[in-house]
Formats: C-alpha cells, sequence, structure tokens
C-alpha cells in the first residue's frame, strides 16, 4: 500500500517554484532573474562545470542594495521551505518503516533486543522502573527566526501533510495546492528579522507552544508504544518521561528574568494544562455514555463520586440532572469543575494533579472491572498518562543563576548582620553557613536596602516559598548554579533557600541544589567539591530529605570554548566517570544533567547515540539534559517526528540501563585510556594555541559576522557576559554561530588533528597505534560517537568559502591564522576517514544528499555576506541585507550553534 503520495524531490521543486513565482510577483522579474543566475552559477561550480566561482562573485560585488535584500530574502526563505521539505521526507520515512516493521532504535525494538537476548522479565521490570528522562527546555537564543515566521512554516507543512497523506479529488488538490501558494506569498511579504529583542515572556510562549500542540498529544501514543512493546513481560510501565523548562526561570546573565516573570510562567502553564485536561475530559464526557443499569460501576467509583456530591453538592446535582443514569459523565462533569477550580479562590478543586489521576484511575479501572478494556484503553489511559507526565506545572521550572550573585547577596546580607563573609576563607564560609542553616533562629533579614544583583536575588528566594506553596513543590524544585567552584557556592544557595523557608532542616528540603561543572578547574576539582558537600551536616540532611539523589550538571558549551573539541569531550567524560564514583563512595544516588546545546561543538549530536555512550557507571537509568534553539523545532515540531525522537531517546536509555544493570559494558581498556589522555593533552594545546595567539581575537571580529549577531534580536539575554571583546568573556552560543556562518566549523574539531598525531608520534610504531584508534572506534561507543560528530561538523566545514571570509583580515592576520586553520582541517578529515575506515566523512547516506542539496545556494548568501562585511560603511538596506543573510545561512546550515 502507498502510504504517500509525494518524495522529497517533487516537495523540493514545487516549493521552490513557488518561492520563485512569488519573487517574480512580488518584487521583481530583474530579482527573480539574478536570484536564478546566482543558482545556476553555484550548482555549475558545484557540479564542475564552471572552473571557478568569479562569476558568481562578480555578481554579488555589483548588486544594488535593493537587490541585496531580495536575494538574500530569496535564498533565506528557500532553505526554510527545504527543511519542511526534509521534515515531511523524515515523516515519510517513519511512517512506512512503523508499517513495514523496520523502524530501528524504537521501543519496540529495544523489548526485541530482550527478547532475543532471553532477558528475564523480572529484569525487564528492573530497567523500566530506573529509566526516567527528562527533556529540559532552555531560552539559549539560538533559534534566528521570528515567531510570525515559523507560524506560517508550519501552516506550510500541514498542507504538504495534507497533500502527502490524503486520497485527493482534483478539486481538493486544486484548493490545497492554491492555499499553499498562498502561505508561500504570505511568507515573501513578511518581515523576515525580528525589530525589537523578544522578552523573556516570549521565549517561555515559545516552548510551552511545543509542550501544548505538539508533546502533550504525542506522549500518550508513546506510553501506547511502550506498552505494546513490553505486553509480553507483563511489564507495568511507570512513569519513564518528564519535561522540564529554563524558559522564564534563567537568570544566568539575563537582567530580563525577573520575579515577575517567572510567576507568570508558571500561571500560564498551569492554565494551559488545566485548559487541555478540561477538554479532554469535556470529550470524554462525549465518550463515556454508559447506561448505569447496564453497565455497572464498581464500589471505589461510587464511593469517588459520593466524595464527589459531599465536595461540590451542587455541581453533582446539576450533573445527576443533566446525566440521569450515567454515572461515568456524572463523575467527569464533576471532574471538569474541579480542574477549573485549580488555583481558585472557589472551593472543591483538585489540590494537586495526583488527585486527578486518582479520579481517572477509578475511572478507568470500573470500566475494566465491567469488561471494557478496550475502552479504558483508548480513552482513558492517553489522559492519565498526560497528566502523570505534565501535572498542573505542564513543565518543572529550573531555577539558575550565576554563582557570583549569590555570594554577593550573602555577602551583603550579613554585613547588614554585621558578619564579615567577604572576609572569610573557604572554610570559615562553610562552617558559618552550615551553623545558620542547623540554627532554628533565622539569621537574614530579607527587609531593607542592598545593591540591585543582592535584592534580586533576595526577592527571588522569598517568593520561591511562595510559588511552591501556590502551584507545588514539584512546579518549581531545582536550582542549577552556573560556574560553581567551590562548596559554598552551593552551601549559599541552600542556605538563602532556607533563610526563605523553602528548607527546614533536617526533616524537609524543598529543593535539588544542582552544581554546574563547566571549567577545567571545576571538574577537576568535583572529588572536593562533592565530597565536602556530602560530609556536610547541613548537607547531608537536605539531600536525605530530597531522597539522596545529587544532580549534578555538566557545562559542554563553555568546556569546549575554553578547553576546545576533543578535549572538552574526554574531560567530560572522565569527569562523569570521577563523578558516578564520587558519589558511590558516599552511597548517594547520582542524576546527571548534560548542558548540551544544538550543535556538535556544544555538545550537540544525535541523542540516542549520546545517551549510549555514556560511561556505564554514570548509567543510573535517570538522565536529564537541556534541548534548546533550533533543536527544538527540529526534534518536537512534527508530531510523527517528536514521536520518534521521544522513542530514540527511550530505546537508548533502556538499553544502556540494561547494560548497566547486566554489567555487559567493560571499561574501556587502559591503552585507549592512554591514548585518549595523550591526544586530549595535545589538541587541547594546539586548540589554547590558537585562541591565545596574539591578534586572534582580531581575526575572529574581521572573519566572521560576530558584531551582526550581537545586534540580531535573537533572544532576551546579552550575547557576552560583561560587554568585552575576549573569548573567554563571549558566550558560547555566539562564538559557535559566528563560526557556522563562515562555514568553517572551528569549534567542532580544531586541535582533534594535533591531538591525534601527537598520541601518533608518541607510538613506538606508528601504524599499531593507527590500529588501536580503529579498535577503539569499532568498540568503545565514547570515541565513535565523538568521532562521528567530529565528521559532521567537518562535513559541514567549507574551507573555499571560509577562505573568502579570511580575505577579509589584514594580511598579516591572515596569513598567521588561516594556514594552520587549513592544514588542521585537512589532517582531521584524513585521520577520522582512516580512522572510521571509510571513503566519506559521513556514514549516512540522506546526510550526504541534504548538503549536497544545499550546499549550492548556501553559496550565494555567503559570498554574499563576505561581501556586506568588506564595506566599512553600510547603509540601513545593506545593513539589512546581512542581517538577512545571517538568518538565511543559519537555516542553510539547519544550526546557529
Amino acid at each position: 500500500m502507498d502510504l504517500h503520495a509525494r518524495d522529497v524531490r517533487r516537495d523540493v521543486r514545487e516549493l521552490a517554484g513557488l518561492l520563485g513565482e512569488a519573487l517574480e510577483r512580488h518584487a521583481s522579474e530583474e530579482a527573480f532573474e539574478t536570484v536564478e543566475a546566482l543558482r545556476t552559477d553555484a550548482i555549475d561550480y558545484r557540479r564542475g562545470d564552471a572552473d571557478s566561482r568569479d562569476p558568481l562573485r562578480d555578481c554579488v560585488e555589483r548588486l544594488p542594495p535593493d537587490q541585496a535584500v531580495h536575494v538574500a530574502r530569496a535564498f533565506a526563505l528557500y532553505f526554510e521551505l527545504i527543511n519542511l521539505a526534509e521534515e515531511r521526507q523524515r515523516v515519510r520515512a517513519i511512517r512506512e518503516g512503523r508499517e513495514g516493521g523496520t523502524l530501528s532504535n524504537d521501543v519496540a525494538a529495544a523489548a526485541e533486543r530482550f527478547a532475543a537476548e532471553d532477558v528475564d522479565s523480572e529484569t525487564v521490570q528492573t530497567v523500566l522502573d530506573d529509566v526516567f528522562v527528562e527533556p529540559t527546555f532552555t531560552a539559549h537564543p539560538t533559534e534566528a527566526r521570528r515567531k510570525t515566521v515559523k507560524s506560517k512554516l508550519r501552516s506550510i507543512a500541514e498542507l504538504l501533510e495534507e497533500l502527502d497523506e490524503h486520497r485527493l479529488t482534483d478539486r481538493e488538490q486544486e484548493r490545497l495546492e492554491r492555499s499553499l501558494d498562498a502561505e508561500i506569498v504570505g511568507l515573501w511579504t513578511t518581515r523576515q528579522v525580528r525589530e525589537r529583542r523578544p522578552e523573556v515572556a516570549d521565549e517561555a510562549r515559545n516552548v510551552q507552544w511545543y509542550l501544548e500542540n505538539v508533546l502533550f498529544d504525542v506522549i500518550g501514543e508513546v506510553y501506547d508504544e511502550l506498552e505494546r512493546a513490553f505486553a509480553d513481560f507483563d511489564a507495568d510501565v511507570s512513569r519513564l518521561v518528564e519535561f522540564r523548562s529554563w524558559a522564564g526561570s534563567d537568570r544566568d546573565g539575563n537582567p530580563h528574568v525577573t520575579p515577575d516573570v517567572t510567576a507568570e510562567t508558571l500561571e500560564n502553564q498551569r492554565g494551559i494544562a488545566c485548559q487541555r485536561y478540561t477538554e479532554a475530559l469535556e470529550r470524554l464526557i462525549g465518550v463515556l455514555s454508559q447506561d448505569g443499569e447496564r453497565v455497572p460501576t464498581t464500589a471505589a467509583f461510587e464511593e469517588s463520586l459520593d466524595a464527589d456530591r459531599e465536595r461540590l453538592p451542587r455541581v453533582a446535582e446539576e450533573a445527576k440532572e443533566r446525566y440521569p443514569d450515567e454515572p461515568y459523565r456524572q463523575k467527569l462533569a464533576v471532574m471538569v469543575h474541579r480542574v477549573d477550580r485549580v488555583g481558585s479562590v472557589r472551593p472543591g478543586g483538585y489540590d494537586d494533579a495526583d488527585e486527578l489521576l486518582d479520579d481517572l484511575e477509578t475511572v478507568a479501572d470500573s470500566l475494566r472491572a465491567s469488561g471494557m478494556e478496550d475502552v479504558a484503553d483508548t480513552e482513558v489511559d492517553p489522559l492519565r498518562r498526560q497528566v502523570e507526565t505534565f501535572g498542573f506545572a505542564l513543565a518543572s521550572l529550573d531555577l539558575r543563576d550565576h554563582r557570583e550573585n549569590h555570594t554577593k547577596a550573602v555577602t551583603e546580607a550579613l554585613e547588614r548582620e554585621g558578619i564579615d563573609y567577604a572576609g572569610m576563607d573557604e572554610n570559615e564560609r562553610q562552617e558559618l553557613l552550615t551553623e545558620a542553616m542547623l540554627d532554628d533562629e533565622r539569621l537574614l533579614s530579607f527587609d531593607g536596602s542592598l545593591s540591585e544583583t543582592a535584592e534580586r536575588v533576595l526577592t527571588l528566594f522569598e517568593r520561591l516559598g511562595e510559588w511552591q506553596r501556590e502551584y507545588g513543590a514539584d512546579a518549581i524544585d531545582t536550582y542549577c548554579i552556573s560556574m560553581t567552584e567551590q562548596p559554598s557556592h552551593v552551601l549559599e544557595v541552600l542556605f538563602l533557600a532556607d533563610q526563605a523557608g523553602v528548607v527546614d532542616l533536617p526533616g524537609h528540603s524543598g529543593l535539588d541544589v544542582a552544581p554546574l561543572l563547566e571549567t577545567e578547574s571545576a571538574l577537576s576539582n568535583a572529588r572536593t567539591i562533592l565530597g565536602t558537600l556530602f560530609e556536610n551536616e547541613a548537607y547531608a540532611a537536605s539531600l536525605e530529605a530530597r531522597g539522596g539523589t545529587q544532580e549534578v550538571m555538566l557545562g559542554y558549551s563553555d568546556s569546549n570554548k575554553e578547553n576546545g573539541f576533543l578535549a572538552a569531550n574526554w574531560e567530560l567524560n572522565r569527569a562523569q566517570t570521577d563523578l558516578a564514583a564520587i558519589c558511590a563512595d558516599y552511597d548517594v544516588d547520582m542524576r546527571l544533567f548534560h548542558g548540551r546545546g544544538g550543535s556538535i561543538s556544544r555538545g550537540g549530536g544525535p541523542m540516542n547515540e549520546a545517551l549510549l555512550a555514556l560511561p556505564p557507571e554514570t548509567v543510573s537509568g535517570e538522565v536529564k539534559f537541556t534541548e534548546q534553539g533550533e533543536s527544538i523545532a527540529e526534534k518536537y515540531a512534527n508530531p510523527a517526528v517528536a514521536e520518534r525522537e521521544l522513542e530514540q531517546m527511550l530505546n537508548a536509555q533502556i538499553r544502556a540501563r540494561h547494560a548497566t544493570v547486566a554489567d555487559e559494558r567493560d571499561a574501556p581498556d587502559e591503552a585507549w585510556v592512554d591514548a585518549m589522555d595523550t591526544a586530549a593533552s595535545a589538541a587541547r594545546e594546539a586548540y589554547r594555541d590558537l585562541l591565545d595567539a596574539e591578534g586572534f581575537v582580531r581575526y575572529f571580529e574581521e572573519t566572521t559576522p560576530i558584531t551582526v549577531i550581537e545586534e540580531l534580536n535573537l533572544g532576551s539575554r546579552p550575547a557576552s557576559r560583561s560587554g568585552e571583546r575576549t573569548v573567554e568573556d563571549l558566550r558560547a552560543i555566539p562564538w559557535v554561530f559566528s563560526w557556522t556562518q563562515t562555514r568553517c566549523i572551528l569549534p567542532g574539531w580544531y586541535g582533534l588533528a594535533s591531538g591525534i598525531d601527537a598520541y601518533l608520534e608518541s607510538a613506538a610504531n606508528e601504524d599499531e597505534a593507527l590500529a588501536t584508534l580503529q579498535e577503539m572506534y569499532e568498540e568503545w561507543p565514547f570515541f565513535r560517537t565523538t568521532l562521528d560528530n567530529a565528521a559532521l561538523a567537518l562535513a559541514r566545514t567549507d574551507l573555499e568559502i571560509a577562505e573568502e571570509y579570511a580575505a577579509l583580515a589584514g594580511r598579516e592576520r591572515r596569513e598567521r591564522f588561516f594556514p594552520d586553520i587549513r592544514s588542521e582541517y585537512e589532517r582531521a578529515v584524513e585521520l577520522v576517514t582512516a580512522i572510521a575506515g571509510r571513503d566519506d566523512l559521513l556514514s549516512r547516506t540522506w546526510l550526504r544528499e541534504s548538503l549536497d542539496r544545499r550546499n549550492p545556494y548556501v553559496d550565494p548568501l555567503n559570498l554574499l555576506q563576505a561581501h556586506l562585511l568588506g564595506q566599512t560603511h553600510r547603509n540601513e538596506t545593506e545593513k539589512r541585507a546581512l542581517r538577512l543573510t545571517v538568518t538565511g545561512i543559519a537555516a542553510g546550515m539547519k544550526n546557529t550553534g
């Protein structure tokens, strides 16, 4: 049976044709012809039909400013449409794979693997009980598109789906094609670049859209697949997935995230969850119309309904009058009113989501007792899974701030009490904070005038108790501390929570405090930091009150920016193993929080592969990781893709946890560890030599659009921490974004070749050393994933284009840096392909096809951007064209950073 009426080539061809028509009608015929000339010149060069890019370069340099804007817009929108076509192709592959039983790495594949290995049901249940996956959405400024543009693109995607998956009459086909044409015209005539910087509330609403409109509906399908897959093991599929968010609560470097914004976010999210539950319950009222005389209900159901009549007598009486002899409808009608009163001053509302869950389980159990299992499975269970997953919070919020702000707040607040915290050493600070937390008397007063930073911190903690009482402790219960370096940085947060009443030791702690370890010094000092905390009386009491699980966050972005790709990956891998050992020594459960970015150079890459590559000692079953920028849209905008992503994550985590439980994975060979130690050390040295070289920061400014990116209204957070122009001060996102724009994905591979060569040169026999690396690639998931991720960054790099940008630097700086960059790149390509044993950097055919499809169309945007960057003075039209090239290249590369 043919599931689809189209393919990716047809989608690309027709979408590009409609865009060309919109360009010709709503810009000019000249603009259309210019775009066509650039397109064909770029394709000719890529195909080898032209000897050079001179015709393309000449055309770009002759463009008048208004034509440059049209060209930039046309190519930018082309990529947005191509991204939709490729998303549709992925949906086709998923649907066909499910239909044909060929889909790999889904939850069914995990169950089949267990069956093939004769894993017993008890072990399977243990694994499922352990697994808990928490994707955490951030508001980091890595999304270049306006919300309006994204909305129009979603409309186009829905039309493509209808054209592809529905059997249509000629008239229906014509109607949809006209609608598609109209949407693309609307897209062309819509401003692409934001005129204002988005507010924090905008970012929170963006995250909420995916939760409300996609994931809320998808989660029931995921659990249905899980239950089907593990039915033969008679397994109880407990709660395996929960979503969290930083949008509206991440204060690190963002002064716009105020307590009022966080309160608004909590309120909006509860409102969304309750609205979706109300809609679902009202739909169930229409479905569960069983006659009470024909279909008896259980005693538990009748008791629950009687309790409703006591709780809300008037509501229950109205329901009985409206639905006589239809007990399920009566029960559901009362449940609608109880959801509607959540958070209201009106009595009778649900106190927490567990109460709603109890009611749903009572309804489902009663249906099953009457032989209506199918009704319970298909109608009630999806809603039950939604309530389990989203609660009334929709997504629990994590708080985050920089450790310097907490220290400043504690210092000023204690100074007001006559205590010189600033003059204390680390041990004295720990002792003071510990004694204060164990004392019944409150030490701090939250009233009085302090600096703006201290006021913001203290106000936050004062409001935190209010939020937990209003929205539930689980709605906002984790605090991440950026740049943690000392135990006192963690104790300061716990102390402030204690003073605000969120923590009351020894019996109660309403907060998980998660140190974020991201610098080399913090990672190497992890045993001292965590060991000191675990031995601290106050912190140990708090940890026990929280169930004995310590969350530790690892910062991939800043670690990579500080140390380079290979060294950062190895340092983080070693750190995870060390953290697991530390927690094991103190009999503390560990939950790792992986602070991954969307790009390879910020810890990105396929999530299922990353989970399978984690050190086995760290796979406790619980795992948490950030999702941000275009990664959110790419993974969670389409329901079929979102379901597939979640299944792949669960497949990986289930398999990884089983391997740990069954003790199937061995520690890496000592020779492999030595090889990585040697390579990582040399790679870091090569990377730091580049960054620390005199003139490199100037070269970076001259040869990338960093200044343009800083001016773009991408997010509410500033691009740098202090406004200074240093690599250290620059945030990891614009650092990677800038290199990505130039097609020189330097943060994803620089230092790799130097590191591997250092290992090869240190060996007695270079051929044997190469064989060792090949063995590591075949048998060590960490090394294979690291090398494959580097291969992706290398494949996306185009040094011919990068050289166009290098030409913008002064001659001395260009000759100082670009030859080294080129040499490192070319050697890295040689080594990666040799170690992986393949001719091409990419092992995935579809990815090679995608790059080949995109490259000729990104080239004109790169040349136009380089040309505009090279101008010392730009008028407003040229500035607009330059900003459009940034969004266009981001869409073409499918990545900002």
